[in-house]
């Protein structure tokens, strides 16, 4: 099972939570996503894509804080998916030392540029704060090992879709992993950019 293969921490908080069992869904992708690949993982709303994220997440940092760049960024659409995810990030992070960090473009950007130099391990924000933030040298990527895409739909929308193509084209090697309904052939163009070589698990 998937979920036994996790760090303690994690299989803590699984049972905090009373998450007792994977979904098919997570039971395909979270072994391929800990193996380190480029994924597009697509899923129904109740497959459990936005939980396959946190938890492969808090894998990959081994649960813990380390150093002051962030190590891992997640995408999201708007203000109200970020605090979303921000607030189900720390329900599962809660016993860690991992720092989570919620940006929005109506957060004033040298509130976000100080408060991320004071040291953060997840990055949570949208694609044109993102690239705002990096284009005012308010974040370093250099540390980053995953960038990931909740409801990854809205890149579809030509600003978020320049955004995401700008962020990435400054990115050093890491590990990329969007999630969706369907993949949309668009998407897919990501091949291209920065998803190379990627893998698709579907349900």
């Amino acid at each position: 099972m998937p979920f036994k293969k996790l760090q303690p921490d994690i299989l803590e908080a699984l049972a905090r939570l009373e998450i007792t069992n994977a979904t098919p869904f997570q039971e395909r992708s979270i072994p391929v996503i800990k193996s380190g690949v480029n994924v597009f993982c697509t899923a129904s709303v109740s497959a459990g894509k936005t939980t396959t994220l946190i938890l492969t997440t808090l894998q990959k940092l081994k649960c813990e804080a380390v150093g002051n760049a962030p190590r891992a960024v997640v995408l999201v659409e708007n203000k109200e998916k970020a605090l979303e995810l921000y607030r189900a990030f720390l329900n599962f992070a809660k016993h860690t030392s991992l720092r989570v960090y919620v940006g929005y473009e109506a957060l004033h950007i040298d509130i976000q540029k100080s408060e991320i130099f004071e040291g953060v391990d997840i990055l949570i924000t949208t694609p044109k704060n993102m690239n705002k933030l990096f284009l005012l040298n308010g974040v370093s990527i250099s540390q980053l090992l995953l960038f990931s895409v909740d409801d990854a739909e809205f890149l579809l929308q030509k600003s978020d879709w320049n955004a995401i193509l700008s962020i990435t084209q400054s990115i050093p090697k890491c590990q990329y992993v969007l999630y969706s309904e369907k993949l949309n052939p668009k998407l897919k163009r990501f091949e291209s950019y920065f998803m190379e070589r990627a893998k698709t698990i579907g349900t």
